[in-house]
């Protein structure tokens, strides 16, 4: 699932020459769904969207507050062609879910928009209509999220930072490997050196750094 999200100050959406939907200061979604996408997908997404911090707190610091800790407005709308993998200068859209699947599972997304958040706060355009949005970007600030490929098991952020540290561990591990080893290799020579000739110890003495 692909989302691009842009701070805006206003956003509507016409259909046949009618303003259906609009919103004040708050984001505007422009959401396509793949063929492979859940509802894990889903809820990844929904989350993302709604903590992601492309406003200003009370004190003007930037990226500091979501759209859901100022309670601004959220205009999502459908967009398949997010979807497109170019085959020379040509889109093509087969990644894109089919519109028969695509209707209730976008219907399913806003419902758990609007479930996490405030629902009155949440608008859309219409499903497979054809549509003029109308967008006054902020900034402008526009967002690309991509949710984790199905089956990845760094999905979770916690997960993420776990294998993060794992990894970390490993290196270090490595790192301190070699002089760990000519710790070992040392310890025997200083064992036969006690118990050879000095002459034997100055010669092994020499060879050690």
């Amino acid at each position: 699932m692909k989302a691009v999200v842009q701070r805006v100050t206003r956003a509507s959406v016409t259909v046949g020459g009618e303003q259906i939907s609009a919103i004040g200061k708050g984001i505007c979604v422009l959401l396509g769904i793949s063929l492979e996408d859940t509802q894990k997908e889903l809820e990844h997404m929904v989350r993302k969207i709604l903590n992601l911090r492309v406003f200003e707190d009370e004190g003007g610091k930037h990226w500091s507050k979501s759209v859901m800790d100022k309670q601004y407005e959220v205009l999502c709308v459908s967009q398949f062609t997010l979807q497109c993998v170019l085959k020379g200068n040509k889109p093509d859209f087969h990644l894109a879910m089919p519109t028969e699947q695509a209707e209730g599972f976008y219907n399913s997304f806003l419902e758990q928009l609007r479930k996490t958040y405030r629902p009155e706060l949440i608008k859309d355009g219409k499903f497979g209509a054809y549509m003029q949005v109308h967008i006054q970007n902020d900034g402008p600030v526009t967002i690309e999220l991509e949710s984790p490929a199905p089956g990845t098991a760094t999905s979770d952020p916690k997960q993420l930072s776990k294998l993060e540290k794992q990894q970390q561990r490993k290196e270090k591990t490595r790192a301190k490997g070699p002089s760990e080893s000519s710790k070992e290799r040392n310890t025997p020579r200083k064992e036969d050196r006690s118990a050879s000739s000095g002459a034997e110890g100055d010669v092994s003495s020499e060879r050690e750094p």
